[in-house]
Order: C-alpha cells, then sequence, then structure tokens
C-alpha cells in the first residue's frame, strides 16, 4: 500500500471516516435529526467531489480501478445516496421511527457500492457487494416494530445469502481454472475468444449471483415482498443506486474479464434480459399495490438495460449507462411521491387509493404522470430516450429479435401504467389528501421537470459523459 493508492480511493476514505465518525457522535447524541442528516449529506457531496476530481489508475496492486466509468457510477450513486437522506429522515419523523442510524447506513450502502464500482478484481468484487448488501438488509427491515418491514428484511437476507453463495462458488471456479482473480489476467486466460469450460461454468454462476442484485429474472422473487414490505424512501433508494452499481460491475466483468468470450456469454444475458422484460410486463398487469408493481417495472427495466449490455461494445456499454441514470431519476421522483402522499392518517400505496388525485395534489399528480409516461417510454420524456439507445445498441449488435421481443414487452406493461394515470385523472376522490412534506414534493416536482424538458437539454452533456465512461474498456 502506497500514498498513491490511498489517493486513488479518497471517495471511500471519506465515506468510511465519515460513517465511522458520525456513527460515534450518532451514539453519544442519542438521536438523528435534520442536522445529523444535513452532515451525512456533505460527506456525500465531498466524496462525489473527491471522485470528480480525483485522478486514473490502479490500486491495490489491481484490485481497485478508477476511470471514467467508475466516476460516472460513483457522481449517480452518491447523488441518489444524498437524496435518500432527507426523504427518509422526513418519512421515518412523521412516523415516529427516526434513528441516527438510518442515515449512516445509508453512507456505509454508497461506500459499498462505490466499491463496486472501482472493483478490479473477484476480491474487491465481493467486498464491495457485501458490504452494501449489510447495509441495505439492515435499511430494508428498519422499521423493526412494522411485521411487514420485518419480513422485507428476512427475505432480503435469507435469499442475498443465497445470491451470494452462487457468486462465491463461480468466483472459486474462475479462479481455479483461470489461476487468477484479477479480471485483466482473466481476459489474458482466454484463447482466441474460447474459455475453458470450467471458467465458463464460473461465470454462469457469477452472472446468477448479479442477476440477484439487479432482481433480473427468474431471479427476482425477493424484490416484490421487500418493495412492499420496507419504508417507501429505502425502496426509492433500493431501486435506483443499487442496480446502477451492479449493473456496472457487471459491464466490467463481462467486457474486462471476459470481453473475448463476447459469444459465449451474450446468449445469456439475452435470455436473462428477456425473462426479465416479459416477467415484469405480463406479472405487473396483475398488482394493484403501486409498490410491488414498481417492483415489477423495475424488474422490466433492468430488462432493457441487460439488453444494451448484450450489445457488447461501447455503444451498448454507453446505451446501459445512460438507461440507468435515466431510470434512476423517474424512480427516485416517483418513490418521493408515494413518500409524500397520505390519506386519512394511512400511506396511500395502491392503485385505487390515487383516484382523483389531481383534483387534490395537482403537483404530486403531474409528477407522477412524468414519471409513468416516461417509465412507458412516451416520447418526449426522458424513458423514451433511455430505450431509444437500448434498442439502437441492440441492432447494431445484431440483437434484431431480441430488440422486437423487448418492444413488444414495452406495448403490454404499458396497460398498468395507463390504467394508473386513468384512475389519477377520471375516478372520484376517495377521501381527503392530507398536505405533503415539503422535502418529498420537492424531490419529486425537481425530478418529473428533468424526465420533461430537462432531460432534452441535458441528454447531449449525459450522453458524451457516458461515451467517455464506456470508453474505459476501449
Amino acid at each position: 500500500m502506497t500514498l498513491a493508492d490511498l489517493n486513488l480511493v479518497r471517495p471511500e476514505l471519506i465515506l468510511a471516516i465519515g460513517a465511522l465518525v458520525l456513527l460515534l457522535v450518532g451514539a453519544f447524541r442519542g438521536k438523528g435529526g435534520a442536522l445529523f442528516d444535513g452532515l451525512c449529506m456533505l460527506v456525500l457531496l465531498v466524496a462525489g467531489a473527491a471522485a470528480v476530481t480525483g485522478g486514473h489508475g490502479r490500486a491495490f496492486a489491481g484490485g481497485v480501478v478508477v476511470d471514467n466509468l467508475s466516476t460516472f457510477a460513483k457522481v449517480a450513486i452518491y447523488a441518489a445516496s444524498a437524496i435518500a437522506i432527507p426523504l427518509g429522515g422526513t418519512w421515518l419523523r412523521k412516523r415516529g421511527d427516526d434513528k441516527f442510524e438510518f442515515p449512516v447506513l445509508i453512507l456505509l450502502a454508497a461506500l459499498g457500492m462505490g466499491m463496486m464500482a472501482s472493483a478490479g478484481d473477484l476480491i474487491s468484487l465481493y467486498v464491495g457487494i457485501e458490504l452494501s448488501s449489510l447495509a441495505l438488509y439492515v435499511l430494508a427491515a428498519f422499521r423493526r416494530d412494522d411485521a411487514k418491514s420485518s419480513e422485507a428484511g428476512l427475505k432480503y437476507f435469507v435469499l442475498g445469502a443465497l445470491s451470494s453463495g452462487l457468486l462465491l462458488y463461480g468466483a472459486s471456479l474462475i479462479y481455479g481454472f483461470a489461476g487468477s482473480t484479477h479480471f485483466d489476467v482473466i481476459a489474458a486466460s482466454i484463447q482466441g475468444g474460447q474459455a475453458h469450460t470450467g471458467v465458463l461454468f464460473g461465470l454462469v454462476f457469477l452472472i446468477c449471483g448479479l442477476a440477484f442484485k439487479v432482481s433480473a429474472a427468474p431471479f427476482h422473487m425477493w424484490t416484490p415482498d421487500v418493495y412492499e414490505g420496507a419504508p417507501t424512501p429505502v425502496v426509492g433508494f433500493f431501486a435506483g443506486a443499487p442496480k446502477i452499481a451492479a449493473m456496472l460491475l457487471l459491464a466490467r466483468v463481462l467486457s474486462e474479464g471476459f470481453g473475448a468470450a463476447i459469444g459465449q456469454w451474450q446468449q445469456v444475458i439475452v435470455i436473462v434480459a428477456l425473462l426479465s422484460v416479459f416477467v415484469g410486463a405480463f406479472a405487473g398487469l396483475a398488482q394493484k399495490n403501486l409498490k410491488r408493481l414498481w417492483a415489477y417495472s423495475s424488474i422490466a427495466n433492468i430488462g432493457y438495460a441487460l439488453l444494451g449490455l448484450a450489445a457488447g461494445g461501447e455503444a451498448g456499454i454507453q446505451a446501459m449507462l445512460l438507461f440507468m441514470v435515466l431510470y434512476l431519476v423517474d424512480v427516485t421522483g416517483f418513490f418521493a411521491c408515494l413518500s409524500a402522499l397520505q390519506r386519512n392518517g394511512k400511506p396511500m400505496e395502491t392503485i385505487e387509493d390515487m383516484a382523483g388525485l389531481v383534483r387534490q395534489q395537482p403537483g404530486i399528480a403531474l409528477a407522477m404522470t412524468a414519471f409513468a409516461l416516461s417509465a412507458l417510454g412516451l416520447p418526449p420524456f426522458s424513458g423514451f430516450f433511455a430505450k431509444y439507445f437500448v434498442f439502437k445498441a441492440a441492432l447494431g449488435g445484431d440483437l434484431v429479435w431480441p430488440a422486437v421481443l423487448g418492444l413488444l414487452g414495452s406495448v403490454v406493461a404499458a396497460v398498468y401504467y395507463l390504467r394508473l394515470l386513468k384512475v389519477m385523472w377520471f375516478d372520484a376522490p376517495t377521501g381527503e389528501v392530507e398536505a405533503p412534506p415539503v422535502t418529498a414534493k420537492t424531490v419529486a416536482i425537481v425530478a418529473a421537470l428533468f424526465s420533461f424538458p430537462v432531460a432534452l437539454f441535458a441528454l447531449g452533456w449525459l450522453e458524451q459523459a457516458a461515451l467517455a465512461a464506456a470508453a474505459a474498456f476501449g
């Protein structure tokens, strides 16, 4: 370990030290509060600045990689984490569940996700995944007196342990047959684009473990139950930042470690992508709870991102990164809306609860309309451009039939988005909606404005940033 190594991991050091110091402060104070939340957000912002201004290179004998790709992901992850802190803090304080551990757990989860973004070998990959996962398990069960929240945390933990076992078994096979845990050495062991059978078996297990982390079918079974039971702002956090980290990690493993064997892993990613699209589309049709519905929506959307990844090359990575960032904004905004809404003292979590919302809370209703139309892929909302880049990359990678099938899945999913819009705009209200908290309403409206029209102006910059990040594999 050298000073150069430590300099490259400044964001992680800032988050680790900040989390430990704030944990001690919280323990001595015995409570959290808005000021404590603000300090945690400040740590994330400083870490983000360190990521942007830091140098590039490899640290700790290649176990940590810092490049445009990791920087791109860290900025998105830290921004989403910073937004999750005031959203969750306000929501928990309103219910008398405010605890100082909440923002500290967000910091630790962000630390793990940052390590995932910079993983250069199988060991740092696993350490990053487990560090973020352990914090997420606790966040899912944060309201320990609530039966659904405890159940969500337990299910997430048990199934997460299973996925970790698959991932470790795959990593051990790869190490055994390739002779190294480093992605560049693994890539060098692949001769003529043909990987050893044992390495391929290991890669399949590794893909299965990572597919769980992004809730891709058929490893999605935890997602609806955890989304329904976990605190609403926590679900908004789950649906965005961890998935960006896991998708980027999957991209790094496949492109940096197994890029020469694309013909052997591409078909696996395509199958998982299409399964995710159709499971998310058809299972979502039966859902009445909005958190479960958006769980299936997230499964379908991960399918589109995987389709871009399957295309391979810089265009495929760029499309995946653009899709995930634009999706992050939409899903964060949607769950901010859900966090803001209560009727007759109860949270509004079903489609029927949204009846007549436009007459009582027009700002929130317009924001939810924007997110639904964006998720549907209707132009000129950001979701349309996200899918456009993915399908363009798929067609460029000769994945014509997968692109056509993905488009059909998008048409099916449109049904449940339109059903939500119909209830909000045309059904009669069933009770008085309480005034939404300022924090949640602000996040929802800002995210909706980004979805349209700000995304139209920001798209050029985002496209260039994603291209520069994808070029890390060039």
